[in-house]
Formats: C-alpha cells, sequence, structure tokens
C-alpha cells in the first residue's frame, strides 16, 4: 500500500513538472503551439522569432526554474534536518539575504570596473555570504533556546542585509540599476545557457551528495545521542549539512536573486503527500517538489499582468507564507 502510495505521488510530481516545462515554454505574451515548440526542438520551425522565443529565452529559463527550484527546496530540507524545526529555511533564517548582500557587492565592483563577472564567481560570492548568515545563525543557536526565536533573529538580519543590498543597489551607476534592482527582487530572467550548465553541474553534484547522506539523515532524526550510538560523527555530519544548505542556497541566489519560502514550504507540503519523513524518498521528491513549486510560480509571475512581470518571490510569497502560518497553527496544537 505505501510502496503504490509512493510510486504514484513521485509518478504526479514527475508528470507536473514535465506539463508545467512544456507550459513554460509555450506559454507567454506570445503564445507558440505544441507541434511548433516540438519542431523547433528538432531543429527545424519556419519562424525564426519563435525558434529564438523558445531556444533563448524560455526553455533555459524553464530549465532553471526547475534546477534552481529543485535546489532551494533541497537546502530547506538540510535546514529543517539541522535545526529539528519545520519552519526552518534559506529565507527565514536571513542566509538567501545573506548571499544576495554579497553577491550584489560583487556585482557592483565588477559593474563599475568594466569587468565580466562569471558564474562561478557569483556562486563562490553568494556562498560566502550564506556562509557569514549561517555563522550569525549558528552562534545566536547557541544563545536562543526557543526556535522560535531564533527563526525571529534569521528574518533580523535578512532585513540588515537587505537593507544594505538596497543602499548598494541605490548608489549604482544608473545603467545598472535595473538589472540590479530586478535581481535582487529575484528573477529567473535573463538567464543564458551557460548559466544553465554551470547550476546544473553545481546542484547535481551537492544533490548526489545529500542523497548519499540518506542513511545518516535517517540516524540524525531520531535524536543526536542515537546518532551517535550508530557511530555517526555528529560533528562532522552537522559541517556537511550546513555547507550542502549553502551551497544549495547560495547557487538559487546567484543566479536568480532571492527566492523567498521555497525552502520553507515545498518539504513540508512533499512530506504531507507522501506521508512519510524518509530521507530517502523526502530527498529526491523534495527536490522534485521545489522544481514544480518554482516553475508554476514563474509561469504565473509572467503570464498573471502580462506584459508586466512579477517578482518570482512576489508570487512564491504568496503561496508559500500561507503554509508556513498552516504549519506553525499545527506545531502549536501538537504542543497544547
Amino acid at each position: 500500500m505505501k510502496r503504490s502510495r509512493y510510486f504514484l505521488a513521485f509518478f504526479f510530481l514527475a508528470a507536473a513538472v514535465l506539463l508545467l516545462l512544456i507550459a513554460n515554454i509555450c506559454i507567454g505574451s506570445v503564445n507558440i503551439p505544441l507541434n511548433e515548440v516540438v519542431s523547433i526542438l528538432r531543429g527545424g520551425g519556419e519562424a525564426q522569432v519563435s525558434s529564438d522565443i523558445v531556444l533563448q529565452i524560455r526553455l533555459p529559463r524553464a530549465l532553471a526554474a526547475a534546477i534552481l527550484g529543485g535546489g532551494l527546496a533541497l537546502s530547506g530540507y538540510l535546514l529543517q534536518t539541522f535545526f529539528h524545526n519545520p519552519i526552518a529555511g534559506p529565507f527565514t533564517l536571513g542566509i538567501s539575504s545573506g548571499a544576495k548582500l554579497v553577491v550584489a557587492l560583487v556585482m557592483v565592483f565588477f559593474l563599475e570596473h568594466a569587468l565580466r563577472v562569471s558564474s562561478l564567481v557569483l556562486i563562490l560570492a553568494a556562498f560566502i555570504g550564506a556562509m557569514i548568515a549561517m555563522s550569525f545563525v549558528l552562534l545566536m543557536s547557541r544563545v536562543l533556546d526557543q526556535m522560535a526565536t531564533l527563526i525571529v533573529s534569521g528574518v533580523m538580519i535578512g532585513y540588515i542585509c537587505t537593507a544594505i543590498t538596497d543602499f548598494v543597489v541605490t548608489f549604482a551607476d544608473d545603467s545598472d540599476i535595473v538589472n540590479l534592482h530586478n535581481w535582487s527582487q529575484g528573477s529567473f530572467s535573463g538567464i543564458s545557457w551557460d548559466n544553465v550548465a554551470v547550476m546544473a553541474v553545481v546542484i547535481f553534484l551537492a544533490s548526489v551528495c545529500v542523497f548519499l547522506m540518506s542513511k545518516p539523515i535517517s540516524a540524525y532524526q531520531l535524536g543526536e545521542a542515537y546518532a551517535q550510538n550508530m557511530g555517526l560523527n555528529i560533528r562532522l555530519f552537522r559541517i556537511l549539512l550546513v555547507l550542502l544548505s549553502s551551497v544549495l542556497s547560495a547557487c538559487v541566489t546567484a543566479f536568480a536573486g532571492p527566492v523567498s519560502f521555497v525552502g520553507t514550504a515545498v518539504p513540508q507540503l512533499v512530506k504531507n503527500l507522501f506521508r512519510t519523513a524518509k530521507p530517502i524518498l523526502m530527498i529526491p521528491a523534495s527536490f522534485l517538489g521545489g522544481a514544480v513549486f518554482c516553475l508554476f510560480c514563474d509561469l504565473l509571475a509572467r503570464t498573471l499582468f502580462a506584459p508586466t512581470e512579477l517578482s518570482i518571490s512576489t508570487v512564491t510569497a504568496a503561496f508559500g507564507a500561507p503554509v508556513v502560518i498552516m504549519i506553525m497553527i499545527r506545531r502549536k496544537k501538537e504542543e497544547a
């Protein structure tokens, strides 16, 4: 019975990813029929404009939304495992904002000196920012006993980093402000094939490492004492969780800016769908769930008020924030 449920759940998520990929490629300010998209992907297609829209704009953007959405959800799952709390996530703990701050500083510096900033430099900058923010969160976790207070502290860190980022963007050159502002609000637009290749490699390698940690994560979920008795090096394990979650969230921030609530809401939605907390199932399911969530939200961001495009964080917050509120209410009832 459980296996059938797991199979159906994975089938649903995989089918949703495929359908949303197709929808994101076909639907937009210029609708392109599916048969024409298939022809373009096969190397045909009569209209050059449609071919450019599909191959240079929509397809890399859709793939980026799927890859980065999956990576962000997986990062949130690792943080929730680390802190033993369902509300933890890259956005709620201020980690995404820390990554955003350092990336903004690097981008402004490179743009002012007419230098080309590479994808790897952006990822490295975002990783440094994420680790700085994570360090503050870890320091506060030693002082603050209650997780709710820690979350509030993380939100405050996020606000401080966002305020500094906005200050930096304000004093950037006029020609750079638009791009920096769009990126700082969160967006999958402007993604190139080179960006897709880099993010795919980084997130694939990080995701494989996370999957290989399924058994240690399963032991850690049962308590640190139990995990230690099973021979797990808790200190090394926690360091790996922090590093992998930071790499995943940093890669997302480097290319798309801060994307809110995906890392917090998706793992919980997936857990309710599968009705299990087994890491060997939750890890791939969280990745697929994040891909579905971001593809859906990006489709709405592009088409809801077309030709005006919403920031991706606006849409993800509209769907993700209510999930977080429900988690908090349910948690309060369980404690009562």
